[in-house]
């Protein structure tokens, strides 16, 4: 292996020029990856390409770094260097379902595999294996939607009331209500906690499913926070307060937000406030916060989680415990159902019961439509700091604190406008671009059936 060559294909810089759309927040823009998969991308990406310099016969990618290497296209001068420091012009032919060359693609599929193997070890199955990001998740969609089931579900419980009815009178007529009304609470409650109990053991094995090289083993602390709290201010309050907290930037005395003299190696996020702080001068905090909600490198968190959460929300696995949950929630709704039905009928008082009724179905409206939430708010959450963050978190890091302890970490001149910006409730929860992403897709553009590269 030319391990010199090699040194200098990883350090290429798919990134330059910098801005606010550079390579790698617009490959995570355009396909919602998160930060830490569309970074394995582009290195697998690279090791795509030099095998394809050092071979003679042609090399296939996978479907991800395909998705890599059309974007890298796109960059065409990018790509002129990149294929000048590579040694060789690399170029790419799409496959196109022509029979006959099907054995040609599949022999350059085990070729590559091979070289890889002899050149960097065993294949990450995240990158190679899979066709998306999604898909090291193993979920299967529901065959029945939850809204379709829904509506069934409230037909079906309409419906059974008739027999209940019948079932229900004869003991009713001899119970009064005060009984009737201490009995169901003895038994909404403790159904109500093993339900939840129950549930959220669901979520953990359904989370341990997850293929460990999955991206949700490996995110970053602020798609977790995001994850948690579903707000995307609380993301660009991690990047601001970082900032402040090295002093590259200030509160000024009149509550503006201003660039200080003290500048260093910046991340992705802190270079676009730094650079909105350039473009638009002093921001009162408010400004900065409308300005940077706009931002792709911001943007990108909330799109690939909320991708993630729609993937989840149509999987087969949800919507079966969400099934459950509806069921048992449906028969402990008949039981003061058929109670208000059967004193309506007798002439009896029954405001009660019906207000019973009507606190039990709120509650069951609340927590169904909550359900989902649990899963990235309490198990992903709890995830990272019982199993994830004792393992990664060898030294200090100030983004793992904030998620784990909140605005308590936050910067003590920013506090006080974060706080009166919650006062105004004008919270943003994203773009709100992810919630139409299918489970088998991660929302961005491949040919899906590219054959492989050749040379000059």
């Amino acid at each position: 292996m030319n391990e010199t060559l090699w040194n200098k294909v990883l350090q290429f810089n798919l990134d330059d020029p910098a801005g606010g759309y550079s390579f790698s927040v617009r490959l995570a823009s355009e396909n919602r990856w998160t930060k830490d998969f569309t970074e394995k991308a582009i290195v697998e990406y690279k090791k795509f390409m030099f095998l394809a310099a050092k071979s003679e016969l042609m090399v296939s990618p996978s479907a991800i770094v395909d998705i890599v290497w059309h974007q890298h296209l796109i960059f065409s001068q990018s790509y002129f260097d990149f294929c000048v420091l590579l040694g060789k012009n690399i170029q790419h032919i799409p496959s196109t379902h022509d029979k006959a060359r099907f054995d040609e693609f599949k022999k350059a599929a085990e070729r590559t595999e091979k070289l890889y193997a002899d050149h960097f070890g065993k294949q990450p199955e995240s990158i190679w294996l899979y066709d998306t990001m999604l898909d090291g998740l193993k979920l299967k969609p529901a065959k029945l939607k939850i809204g379709l089931f829904t509506l069934f579900g409230v037909l079906g419980t309409i419906i059974l009331s008739f027999p209940f009815y019948y079932l229900l009178r004869p003991i009713y007529i001899h119970i009064n209500n005060p009984y009737f009304i201490w009995g169901l609470l003895g038994l909404t409650l403790p159904v109500c906690i093993i339900l939840y109990f129950y549930t959220m053991s669901r979520f953990k094995e359904i989370a341990a499913s997850f293929d460990s090289q999955s991206f949700v083993y490996h995110l970053k602390p602020f798609e977790v926070i995001y994850l948690k709290n579903h707000k995307l201010d609380d993301v660009i309050n991690g990047s601001i307060s970082e900032l402040i907290h090295v002093g590259m930037i200030r509160v000024d005395l009149d509550q503006r937000i201003c660039i200080s003299d003290k500048m260093q190696d910046l991340s992705g996020e802190q270079l676009q406030v730094i650079s909105t702080l350039k473009e638009k001068g002093d921001l009162f905090y408010t400004q900065l916060l409308r300005q940077l909600r706009t931002k792709p490198v911001f943007r990108n968190t909330a799109k690939s989680m909320d991708q993630f959460r729609s993937c989840f929300n149509q999987s087969r696995e949800f919507a079966k415990l969400f099934y459950v949950n509806f069921i048992v929630f449906a028969v402990l709704v008949i039981f003061p159902l058929i109670r208000l039905v059967t004193g309506v009928l007798r002439d009896k008082p029954v405001f009660q019961v019906a207000l019973l009724l009507t606190l039990l179905i709120l509650f069951a409206i609340n927590y169904l439509y909550k359900l989902n939430r649990q899963f990235f708010s309490r198990t992903i959450p709890g995830l990272y700091k019982e199993i994830i963050l004792p393992i990664i978190k060898e030294e200090q890091d100030w983004r793992w604190d904030y998620f784990l302890y909140g605005s308590a970490v936050l910067s003590s001149s920013l506090i006080p406008l974060v706080n009166y910006k919650r006062s105004d409730a004008t919270y943003a929860s994203g773009d709100g671009g992810g919630g139409d992403s299918s489970c088998g897709s991660s929302g961005g553009s491949s040919c899906g059936s590219c054959g492989g590269c050749g040379g000059d």
